[in-house]
């Protein structure tokens, strides 16, 4: 079993690593003509993006919600102490993984709101 969660340890590591700017590298659909500044404009608004974190504030929430569900739902079906300690474990990397997920999608917003506000009509 430590092989297993040191295998979700390393897999929740690189999934991490892979995606940590992927939302600060989103590039945004835009409606009608760009002016010469818009790659300048792209990559300011990028960087902006790409200074936020891997994980936002409510990560280490939902990394306790997931250990909490999974741990609680083992507990209740087959009550075994050590079941019970692995499933929370693959809860809480289940939650942090969605808190990671969720942080790249909020970079993407950001990358979005800002070319709006420098005017440009972004439909995606």
């Amino acid at each position: 079993m430590l092989r297993l969660k040191s295998l979700g340890i390393v897999s929740l590591i690189c999934l991490v690593a892979a995606c940590e700017n992927s939302g600060a590298n989103y590039q945004p659909v835009i409606d009608g003509p760009v002016g010469p500044n818009y790659d300048i404009d792209l990559a300011q608004c990028q960087s902006l993006a790409a200074r936020q974190g891997a994980f936002d504030s409510t990560t280490g929430a939902s990394a306790g919600t997931g250990a909490l569900a999974a741990g609680g739902t083992t507990a209740v079906l087959n009550n075994k102490g050590t079941n019970v300690r692995d499933a929370a474990i693959v809860g809480a990397v289940a939650g942090i993984a969605a808190g990671a997920v969720q942080q790249q999608q909020n970079k993407a917003a950001i990358v979005r709101n800002c070319m709006r506000s420098r005017g440009y009509n972004v439909v995606g």
